[in-house]
């Protein structure tokens, strides 16, 4: 069964609160420590208490460190991500945020997501609340990650070197693109840029609570109290319901783009690209666009932990000045892989139930070698598939 985590996001999120929040219904503080020591970022530490928000006990994860406003590429932060030797879980994911501020942020500016300076959210602060909440995922067991509609307040905030800006933010808004959110009547910042990132990369959809059995509970307190509710994230923690459709399946997200001056060169390499990138499918389909123009859709599903990097590919490779994804979820049967021979050339082949699926690039260099028929090498193949079954 897969463990479920659910963000209750009644009073916004922020980064620190979905750190504590995750503490506080388990997660291994030792652990998560563990990871963001591999930073090896100078000058901070993380300080945990229980307070009460409201009448609320609440965890607060309060990041303290020397340096606030530090500007860093998205580029820098990525390069010390990656070799930080953190769990590859953590990693991924913790990347795929950074990925999504990205583009997020280039969008905002009109810029290449690879030129983008992130300013509050490159500070040393929300990189270890970013990793942190990675990393608590990783140590709570976490497969899957839900959320609400997200929370949000209203006026102004200081932007930093952007000076005053509305709330929510435009970063806070570009990153909930498709995202349900709704306003409160709270002359506060509610929802942060962080938060956000986070919620929106690792949640695989929005909306009521899944059905799960719960086994524990966080609360993530806020820096300060609200008026007339208590300024917290809660997080419900659970194995997925046997009776819930989302519980039976594996999230995944499909992105697609239209496309109208690729050639079929083109389109097969870029197919190629978003596999070796580590997509689970891709595909093309031929449309009709508007004029009657002929033109293709290139698919490709992956996992949402990766989202960033498969769009970045996605959009390099075929030209297009935007990616359109849909959240669903996926299926896959349970498979074997082995190695079978053919006259003395091997070839790999998946085993499933009931069928047999020969990897074509091997037949095709078996064939080209031995001088056979490709139709004749692939029969011979799946035939001794079928003898290890």
């Amino acid at each position: 069964m897969s463990r479920i985590a659910w963000f209750h996001c009644f009073s916004g999120i922020a980064g620190d609160m979905a750190l504590g929040a995750l503490l506080d219904a388990g997660a291994d503080e030792t652990a998560v420590r563990d990871q963001l020591d591999r930073l090896k970022l100078p000058g901070w530490t993380l300080n945990v208490e229980r307070v009460q928000r409201a009448g609320v006990r609440a965890t607060r994860a309060d990041v303290v460190c020397e340096e606030t406003h530090t500007h860093r590429k998205v580029s820098e932060i990525t390069k010390l991500i990656r070799g930080a030797g953190l769990h590859e879980l953590v990693r991924e994911r913790a990347l795929a945020v950074f990925d999504r501020l990205a583009v997020a942020e280039g969008r905002l500016h009109g810029m290449d997501p690879d030129d983008v300076e992130l300013h509050e959210v490159g500070s040393v602060d929300a990189i270890v609340d970013i990793v942190g909440v990675c990393a608590a995922l990783h140590a709570l067991g976490i497969d899957r990650v839900y959320g609400s509609p997200i929370a949000q307040g209203l006026g102004t905030t200081n932007g930093g070197s952007h000076g005053e800006l509305p709330v929510p933010a435009p970063a806070t808004m570009a990153l909930l693109t498709g995202v349900p959110t709704y306003g409160l009547d709270l002359g506060m910042e509610l929802t942060t840029p962080t938060g956000a990132a986070l919620i929106s990369t690792l949640a695989a959809s929005f909306g009521a609570m899944p059905a799960l059995t719960p086994s524990s509970i966080g609360y993530g307190a806020g820096s300060r109290d609200l008026p007339r509710r208590p300024n917290v994230t809660q997080v419900v923690v659970g194995e997925a319901g046997a009776d819930d459709t989302l519980g039976k399946g594996l999230a995944a997200l499909l992105l697609e783009v239209n496309v109208d001056d690729a050639t079929g060169e083109m389109l097969a390499h870029t197919i190629g690209q978003l596999l070796d990138a580590g997509a689970h499918d891709a595909w093309v389909t031929p449309i009709v666009m508007k004029k009657g123009r002929p033109a293709h859709t290139v698919h490709v599903l992956c996992d949402p932990a990766m989202s960033g990097s498969i769009a970045n590919v996605l959009t390099r490779e075929t030209g297009s000045l935007g990616v359109r994804g849909t959240r669903l979820e996926r299926w896959p049967h349970a498979r074997d892989e082995a190695v079978v021979d053919v006259e003395g050339q091997p070839i790999r082949v998946k085993l499933g139930a009931g069928r047999v699926k020969v990897e074509h690039d091997d037949a095709a260099a078996a064939a080209w070698a031995l001088g056979l028929p490709l139709r004749e090498v692939l029969s011979r193949a799946e035939e001794a598939g079928r003898a290890l079954r």
